[in-house]
């Protein structure tokens, strides 16, 4: 506000009849109301000050603690959880494999075989007598296989003989077979684990099977 507005306002303040200087001055009311001394219209006025200061505050927190718990909400991990899942236990994986090797014992054929988990890790692995040395590894990897790809490798190896070139790319990584003969154990769309067997000329996925039938009311 500049000197002339001042002297102007100051112009309109008047004295109230009897009363003394600095305590009986007086501002006329514009609406013909009631004249306020002036040290009751600078205490509203002050108030008033105070007011809009308390709101402003108000505001000003209200709008801190929202953006606090926005920026909490953006920190925290979306239904951050513990996984929980099936898995193969010890007495089902021995079914498996004792299962496997029992149907190809039938058919005349001694075999090895080799159950695995969801990790790909060996759960159990079983020679009949008189399989050959190299079958029990042959197994695994077979089961390996399986477990990994989420597939039998009868159809593995149907993609390898069709020159796949992602499964000739597959094959060199450690583990990895392209050899009919393992199966990936399932519950419903869940891989849980993988079963191979090697030792027959051409049955053992249906030795597999058969191990998996027998557990199949479990693996439901």
């Amino acid at each position: 506000m500049n000197l002339a507005a001042t002297l102007g306002r100051l112009d309109s303040i008047t004295p109230t009849p009897g009363s003394s200087p600095g305590r009986a001055l007086t501002r006329p009311h514009r609406g013909g109301g009631e004249a306020l001394t002036i040290c009751e219209h600078l205490s509203r006025k002050g108030a008033e000050r105070g007011d809009y200061n308390r709101l402003g505050e108000t505001m000003s927190r209200t709008l801190a603690l929202g953006l606090i718990a926005a920026i909490g909400a953006i920190g925290r991990p979306v239904e951050a959880q513990l996984l929980t899942h099936r898995d193969l236990s010890y007495a089902m994986a021995k079914t498996i494999a004792e299962t496997a090797i029992d149907s190809c014992a039938a058919k005349g054929y001694a075999v090895s075989a080799v159950v695995v988990d969801r990790d790909g890790e060996v759960i159990v692995a079983m020679r009949a007598d008189n399989a050959g040395p190299h079958t029990m590894e042959n197994a695994r990897r077979k089961a390996y296989t399986a477990r990994s790809f989420r597939t039998s490798t009868a159809a593995y190896a149907k993609r390898f003989a069709e020159n796949d070139p992602v499964v000739h790319q597959q094959v060199t990584l450690p583990n990895v077979i392209a050899i009919p003969g393992g199966l990936p154990i399932k519950v419903g769309d869940d891989v849980i684990g993988g079963a191979g067997a090697s030792g027959s000329p051409g049955v053992d996925e249906p030795c597999v099977q058969a191990g998996l039938d027998k557990l199949a009311d479990q693996l439901k």
